[in-house]
């Protein structure tokens, strides 16, 4: 009797396939290229420069109510544009759970004070006894001149 020799050793492949790899990183790179600018929950206004902000880390929190006020006198109400006259109201419905809390206002540098001060009023009738205005701070060398 005979002893069969399988030589299989020889016949395994120990090369890498990585094309199948770069294709589903290709896929999830063009995924995160197309979501990342709509994770943005801010209306784009150009806030006023200051020299010395008052920080305000609540502003960035998830459950920060903010009203903005675009250049051309719009009013939102987180990404939702609203009436000035309905801003009050809906603000109200959102502080019905949490009462006492900051509503922070991201007004644009060239908006009409106006538009600004419709705004403040709208939400100090809702019953809001904070209002923090929220600036940027002065970059450059004007800032380090003064």
């Amino acid at each position: 009797m005979g002893i069969a020799v399988r030589n299989e050793g020889s016949k395994v492949n120990s090369n890498i396939n990585v094309t199948p790899m770069v294709d589903v990183m290709l896929v999830l790179l063009i995924i995160f290229m197309v979501i990342t600018p709509m994770l943005q929950n801010k209306v784009s206004v150009d806030m006023a420069k200051v020299d010395n902000p008052t920080n305000m880390p609540d502003a960035d929190k998830e459950d920060a109510i903010v009203v903005a006020i675009t250049r051309d006198g719009g009013v939102f109400l987180g990404q939702n544009k609203v009436a000035v006259t309905e801003l009050g109201g809906l603000v109200r419905d959102k502080l019905a759970d949490k009462p006492g809390k900051t509503i922070f206002v991201r007004a644009d540098a060239r908006a009409q004070f106006r538009a600004v001060e419709d705004a403040i009023d709208a939400v100090r009738t809702a019953g809001v006894d904070d209002v923090g205005l929220l600036t940027q701070k002065r970059e450059g060398p004007a800032a380090a001149g003064q």
